[in-house]
């Protein structure tokens, strides 16, 4: 066992604060990564504050993991010593059911083991994720990230990137497609410059007049101020997707008139129950339908890093250190960040 430096929270009033934890022995087909960056994920927040009464303390969170390879062992194959790596939110699954099988691990129906406040399917501990300095996966849940691509911008891909990309990637998104995006944080801004490196049209909705600018610089080609009526109806019926990337409770009804008939609206952010419930002559009325879309399986969390690296896509990040994590969530939840936080982990050897 070793020991390792992390950042945990011990209750959901307790905030996070500087915590030792013991990292299990490695196994056959562990990578062992020195952790350099972290992404700071909306669902950090729910985790660390249980919002959703799935918490088990202490938490140490963290899933949008860049770090540099220190160790592999005798039957990891894929990576050495040195290379640049990520870790996102799977760590594993049972590798063998239909969903395995076709690399839709986050499917996996025996359940897919999550990189923090997960349960370790060998030795039943609770895992810890990457607001600490090192961490242990198997190869099989490790990306490469690729060469000359920035590794902290990276680590958002693991995410918020894959989060956003899986869904356009089923739906076939391409040229002539039409897709709104509801919300511009961490997820809305890389869903926009995903689609529109895919060659589709994208129609951001938002709440804010502060950020049409912002959403036309990131590549939208049309924006909606979610609460001028005029336009809301203007754009009934005019496009074949919506991606909601909201993660808090709201109304989906405005959102989904926009769609024509038979489009699909995607939903991202939202784990919890629809409120206000969602009008069902909407969808049966015009052949819509609803669909839940999570995070991303093993090949295709490659592909996302590579396909951003390939058509220059970025993440506009803000570096953090680490002892101002508490700031930084305070910040997230007013909306005050443009629009990722990544924390060296650097500084979690200081002070």
């Amino acid at each position: 066992m070793t020991t390792a430096k992390a950042y945990a929270a011990q209750s959901e009033t307790s905030g996070l604060a500087p915590w030792t934890l013991e990292r299990r022995e490695p196994r056959p087909d562990d990578v062992s990564i020195e952790i350099l960056y972290c992404g700071v994920c909306h669902t950090d927040i729910h985790f660390v504050e249980n919002d959703w009464g799935w918490t088990t303390y202490p938490v140490v969170p963290g899933h949008e993991i860049v770090g540099r390879v220190t160790a592999v062992g005798p039957e990891a194959s894929r990576f050495k010593v040195g290379d640049v790596v990520g870790v996102g939110c799977l760590v594993d699954s049972c590798r063998s059911c239909e969903a395995c099988e076709e690399g839709l691990e986050q499917y996996c129906t025996g359940g897919a083991t999550f990189t923090y406040n997960g349960v370790d399917r060998q030795d039943g501990t609770t895992t810890y994720g990457g607001y600490t300095d090192h961490v242990l996966v198997s190869e099989r849940f490790v990306v490469h990230v690729p060469d000359g691509m920035d590794p902290a911008g990276a680590a958002p891909m693991l995410c918020a990137g894959i989060t956003t990309y899986s869904p356009l990637r089923h739906f076939k998104i391409g040229k002539g497609d039409r897709i709104g995006v509801v919300g511009m944080g961490g997820l809305g801004h890389l869903g926009i410059k995903f689609a529109r490196a895919m060659g589709a049209d994208v129609t951001v909705f938002t709440r804010s007049e502060t950020k049409v600018e912002e959403a036309r610089r990131n590549g939208a080609t049309n924006v909606i101020v979610s609460g001028s009526a005029e336009a809301m109806e203007a754009a009934a019926g005019s496009l074949d997707y919506i991606m909601d990337t909201v993660p808090v409770e709201h109304d989906l009804n405005p959102y989904l008139s926009c769609l024509k008939f038979d489009g699909a609206y995607i939903l991202v952010g939202q784990l919890t129950p629809l409120n206000p419930p969602v009008d069902a002559a909407q969808l049966i009325l015009g052949r819509r339908s609803i669909i839940g879309s999570c995070i991303g399986g093993m090949p295709e969390t490659q592909e996302v890093l590579e396909f951003a690296a390939k058509h220059g896509v970025t993440c506009d990040i803000e570096m953090l250190d680490i002892r101002k994590i508490g700031e930084a969530y305070e910040r997230m939840k007013r909306g005050d960040v443009r629009y990722r936080f990544v924390i060296d982990m650097a500084t979690i050897g200081e002070g």
